[in-house]
């Protein structure tokens, strides 16, 4: 490379050998907005950022969740990694902290000095400005890792061949080392969010993908066996498959075949941050179902495909939307020996948080001893570098939070119950102790799968069922976390695990908590107080920031459901009924009046709210009124007529509640306009023809307001 052609911002170097000298593709305004971000912040202020701008790129392009894809990845110092498309830098941070070397290739110059700016203290960061396929040529062929994250479903964009997916990988493959991984993050084209009404990512069209993309563009996204099959043509041998959630793009937890979702898991599903969605069923429960029926590989929101030989990780956690002291992950990995859990900090700031959670483990296995609770064996070990992490004993079994479940749903509450109180009695021991683990929901006790309850989904009785849970001998604590140094009444524990378990699914309303608070002897203003002990306890977790529920609420995008849309399209067809009232000398009354589409007269619609209305008036009518709906609007009266002859709108034969704007077009700032025609002085015959041809705008009260405000009326 000439080193004319090599820009460097802080540590980071920009090779432009291959920049075309302009920019091809830009998001506009906000790539300046985060030029100046990148210029002028450091990352720890991001999140604070993102909650003030309340802007979907700004969130998109800074959050730190979009590290988590590639976070987990076994990457370290001795490898290379390769990131095609990288964009702004939301991953390229995560890969250079874990990698020796880390080069990227980007077309666009502008978002390539983001990246820079953002890392520029990263001095193992080469980016390549310019076409892939101009600089793909200078690229090693030795990556230990590539990553295609959101990427891959671009490639007839930039490949110019009749099968783009099957050569931009077979491209991408010669540059791999042997032994070496492609990950490729990509939306899965029947994700069920897009089932349930929420647009596709890319084109913001509904159901674009799941039809295969009529309209066609250059942005194909894929299945599981589509994306597998891609893979197997170009001569990969190995492949895991592993599914982002909620999606790859903010990933909370990472699954595998090897550690597929479990019912109750998937509840964080109103995700659309940067446009509006229909929402046209209960994502979690339909998860659920397609859970149980062992569907969800079909229908995950994303997937990560991983090309090479198999890792040990199998599931992955991230607990990065609290405040930086308490960010860990969590991961499930397989070994020669079985598996184990570990949990790692995921900054520096948390790794006393690793240290007091094991030492959580020492404390409440002593409260315990002697007791039918065991605390899950865990041990605090250290990396090569010092960081501390915990290792965890896996266990197989079942959580009392799923066996409750069942229980529901076969309406067997007094099961149900005696559960609780098994459970009441066992964490109750050693409740006059200064130690206690907070968080002992009912998620976080596992029931191991002993001999005393196997086959427990088999024929047996559900009274035998029971039996089997509650006589097995020890009932292990998984999750010691929260733990505090101070007493904490066993209720209070239980109103937690109580109150959680029911906030966090709607289909155990069917409990009636009233009877498990009575049993705890809490009152109302005591289960106020719990309440609240709980609300600062999330916010010791969290601190200030805002949850990602939260922030989606803030950049205001809404979420319209079946029953809204509905009921929508009925009081708008009701809002724009045509009601005709006639006065017989007592004024204009419901009772005399009617609606000409219910009533068979004729009445037509047309294009930009064409109405023509032709109806039959008796004799002995004073005036007529014509309400032209229950909204506000202007409307251009084309025609009033009566008996054939035309009625001039300037005289005072015809009456409106509205303002004139222009040459036969009036406004009506009410949700009650009208036109009113008198018919004294009109010739009158048994049946009177009344006609009326006008183009009716729906508009706000406020809007046509502030057309006579500002006198744009003659």
């Amino acid at each position: 490379m000439s080193a004319d052609k090599i820009e460097e911002i802080g540590k980071i170097k920009l090779d432009l050998s291959h920049y075309p000298g302009e920019d091809y593709y830009c998001d506009g305004a906000v790539e300046d907005e985060l030029l100046e971000i990148a210029k002028n912040y450091a990352a720890v202020e991001y999140p604070r950022i993102i909650e003030e701008r309340k802007s979907w790129e700004i969130l998109y392009h800074l959050s730190p969740l979009r590290e988590n894809v590639v976070e987990w990845l076994p990457i370290n110092s001795s490898m290379k990694v390769l990131e095609v498309g990288s964009g702004c830098g939301a991953i390229t941070g995560a890969l250079s902290r874990r990698a020796g070397e880390v080069t990227c290739v980007e077309l666009s110059k502008k978002r390539s000095m983001i990246n820079a700016y953002r890392h520029m203290e990263a001095e193992n960061v080469t980016i390549h400005v310019g076409n892939f396929q101009d600089v793909e040529p200078d690229l090693p062929k030795d990556y230990d890792y590539i990553c295609l994250i959101g990427v891959f479903e671009y490639a007839q964009a930039y490949i110019g061949s009749e099968t783009p997916y099957d050569d931009f990988l077979r491209i991408i493959k010669k540059h791999l080392k042997t032994g070496g991984h492609i990950a490729i993050a990509i939306e899965n084209k029947f994700g069920l969010k897009y089932w349930a009404g929420c647009r596709e990512d890319h084109l913001g069209v509904y159901y674009a993908g799941i039809e295969d993309y009529p309209e066609g563009g250059v942005v194909r996204t894929f299945t599981k066996e589509g994306l597998l099959s891609i893979a197997k043509r170009c001569g990969f041998r190995e492949a895991q498959m592993y599914y982002p959630y909620p999606d790859y793009k903010f990933m909370t937890t990472l699954y595998s075949d090897r550690r597929l979702p479990q019912q109750g898991e998937l509840s964080n599903n109103t995700r659309n941050f940067d446009r509006d969605r229909l929402q046209l069923f209960d994502e979690k429960r339909v998860f659920d179902t397609m859970i149980k029926e062992g569907q969800f590989p079909l229908f995950s929101n994303s997937y990560m495909l991983l090309l090479g030989p198999s890792l040990s990780e199998e599931y992955v956690r991230y607990s990065n939307d609290r405040k930086e002291e308490f960010q860990i992950k969590t991961l499930q990995k397989g070994t020669g020996f079985g598996k184990i859990i570990e949990k790692h900090p995921l900054c520096k700031a948390a790794e006393t948080h690793i240290e007091s959670t094991a030492k959580a483990y020492e404390k409440l296995s002593e409260r315990y001893q002697g007791s039918r609770i065991a605390i899950n064996e865990s041990r605090l070990e250290r990396t090569a570098e010092g960081t501390p992490y915990i290792t965890i004993k896996f266990l197989e079994g079942r959580t009392l939070e799923e066996i409750l479940d069942e229980r529901l749903a076969q309406n067997d509450l007094e099961g149900f119950h005696k559960l609780f109180d098994e459970y009441l009695k066992r964490i109750a021991w050693g409740e006059e102790k200064a130690v206690a683990d907070y968080d002992l929901i009912f998620g976080n006790v596992l029931i191991p799968q002993g001999d005393n309850n196997r086959n427990l989904k088999g024929a047996k009785s559900a009274e035998n069922d029971i039996d089997s849970y509650l006589n097995e001998e020890i009932w292990h604590v998984i999750d010691c976390e929260w733990t505090f140094d101070r007493t904490i009444e066993t209720k209070e524990l239980a109103f937690r695990a109580v109150y959680c378990y029911l906030l966090e699914d709607e289909k155990r309303n069917a409990l009636n908590p009233d009877l498990i608070f009575d049993k705890l002897e809490i009152g109302p203003a005591e289960a106020e107080q719990y309440r609240r002990e709980e609300m600062k306890f999330q916010k010791y977790v969290t601190g200030k920031r805002l949850s990602m529920a939260e922030i989606r609420e803030a950049i205001g995008q809404p979420v319209y459901t079946l029953t809204d849309f509905c009921e929508g399209l009925r009081k708008k067809a009701s809002d724009d009924r045509i009601q005709i009232y006639e006065d017989t000398g007592k004024g204009f009354l419901e009772e005399q009046s009617f609606f000409p589409e219910e009533d068979g007269e004729e009445l037509r619609r047309g294009d930009e709210g064409l109405v023509e209305l032709s109806v039959q008036i008796p004799k002995g009518r004073s005036a007529v009124r014509i309400d032209p709906g229950s909204h506000a609007c202007v409307i251009y009266v084309k025609r009033i007529g009566w008996n054939g002859v035309e009625i001039p709108l300037k005289g005072k034969q015809v009456q409106m509640n509205g303002f004139r704007i222009g040459e036969d077009i009036y406004g009506f700032p009410t949700e009650d306009p009208n036109i009113t025609l008198s018919l004294w002085g009109l010739p009158s015959e048994e049946e009177n023809h009344l006609e009326a041809v006008m183009e009716v705008t729906r508009m706000s009260v406020e809007s046509v307001k502030r057309l006579q405000k500002r006198g744009l009326f003659n």
